[in-house]
């Protein structure tokens, strides 16, 4: 019997396990061997070792899309738990309404990326854009947010926060898991509104904070469609608006498909690959100091 569902098991699996072999595993392996060639398409591959990691090393663009990419993610990444975090407490108390506003936040997530590039170039215009308008009905002047190279990021992050939807939504599931006995408990010990937060909410939602972190994380080391709408589209810009929205996955697609650097570019993939599983790994290993878990002794 066992020999028998393992083989039906198998069988139902198989047709993924064949998928990631070919189109996962298999391209992930040649763009390995790639890495330690020089590639152009219109000729053979030919070994160099590791010309091209040396390469990376002195290459200022590199360096600078790769900073790019981290300064994009310090920002990013907090704000979007934050805010999301700030929502869902809202949306919790929102009693019987709560669906409503839950569907309305999380619609916009489901805007397309180039829709919502050529949406914000509009928002953000420093000129006439509404982001501004708001801005100086406060009495404070706009930034050029599409054209100063200081404020092309920020306004990049701006932009990010319009899929905060989901974030708050996973926020709101747990939120409502976290028993109420535990906050009653610490009422009655006198807590402030502040450490049942700490003390009650974070310890009882930080598997789901872990997971958007990770998620999170991951997404914004490889951003890459928006900016790309935005700067390096239809739109033409200045050598300092595109250094300054050079994001890493810009650059290895530039040198992929646009210098026919297939080598290069793989090389500049497994870079990446590597940087994102060592900050994950981080991540991981933090977790068991700061990651709850109910069935955790």
């Amino acid at each position: 019997m066992s020999t028998r569902e393992a083989r039906a098991g198998w069988l139902f699996v198989l047709p993924w396990v064949i998928g990631f072999l070919l189109l996962t595993a298999g391209p992930m392996l040649y763009s390995l061997f790639l890495s330690f060639t020089h590639y152009d398409l219109l000729k053979p591959a030919r070994f160099t070792g590791l010309t091209n990691y040396r390469e990376i090393l002195r290459d200022g663009r590199a360096a600078t899309a790769l900073w790019n990419t981290v300064f994009f993610t310090l920002l990013h990444v907090p704000l979007q738990i934050v805010l999301a975090l700030g929502l869902a407490s809202l949306l919790r108390r929102a009693g019987r309404s709560a669906g409503f506003f839950r569907t309305v936040l999380f619609l916009p997530t489901m805007t397309p990326p180039v829709a919502l590039a050529a949406l914000f170039l509009l928002l953000l215009n420093g000129q006439n854009g509404a982001v501004n308008a708001m801005l100086g009905w406060f009495g404070f002047t706009g930034p050029q947010w599409t054209t100063d190279p200081a404020w092309i990021k920020p306004g990049l992050v701006l932009m990010s926060l319009w899929t905060i939807g989901s974030t708050a939504v996973l926020y709101l599931a747990a939120l409502t898991r976290v028993p109420g006995e535990r906050y009653e408990a610490a009422r009655l010990d006198g807590a402030s509104a502040f450490r049942q937060f700490w003390h009650v909410t974070l310890p009882g939602i930080s598997g789901t904070v872990y997971f958007t972190l990770i998620v999170n994380t991951i997404a914004s080391l490889q951003v890459f469609t928006e900016a790309y709408t935005m700067f390096f589209g239809a739109r033409p810009s200045s050598p300092a608006e595109g250094d300054a929205a050079l994001f890493y996955v810009i650059y290895l697609f530039q040198e992929a498909f646009g210098s026919l650097r297939m080598g290069y570019a793989s090389a500049l993939a497994w870079v990446l690959f590597l940087v994102i599983a060592a900050i994950t790994a981080l991540q991981v290993r933090l977790s068991r100091d700061y990651v709850h878990y109910e069935d955790r002794a």
